[in-house]
């Protein structure tokens, strides 16, 4: 069945960094696009970043652009989101999905997801 599995999260001080991967199981990751969405207590889930099936193009929210990377391996079949100078405004727990269609930073294109891990910004 289709899987995808966040890791890497935790707790870092500000400016710190984090290197979150998606590993995914049940599909050809190279068929689809990928993202990267975030949410915080009380808040709506927030697109952050995405990428297209080879890697080639990547968009980003402007609160992570310059500080957040997403990349690809599909021959590891895992996505990854380096994040650095991190800022406690990043605190959230944080997801990866599937999107059949394009790149899109809206939840609602996107069917299937992780179940999140958890990224604390705090000193």
């Amino acid at each position: 069945q289709v899987q995808l599995v966040e890791s890497g999260g935790g707790l870092v001080q500000p400016g710190g960094s984090l290197r979150l991967s998606c590993a995914t199981s049940g599909f050809t990751l190279d068929y689809y696009y990928i993202g990267w969405f975030r949410q915080a207590p009380g808040k709506e889930r927030e697109g952050v970043s995405c990428i297209n099936k080879n890697g080639g193009s990547t968009f980003y929210a402007d609160s992570v652009k310059g500080r957040f990377t997403i990349s690809r391996d599909n021959a590891k079949n895992t996505v990854y989101l380096q994040m650095n100078s991190l800022k406690p405004e990043d605190t959230a727990v944080y997801y990866c999905a599937r999107n059949p269609y394009g790149t899109s930073l809206i939840a609602n294109t996107y069917d299937y997801w992780g179940q999140g891990t958890q990224v604390t910004v705090s000193s």
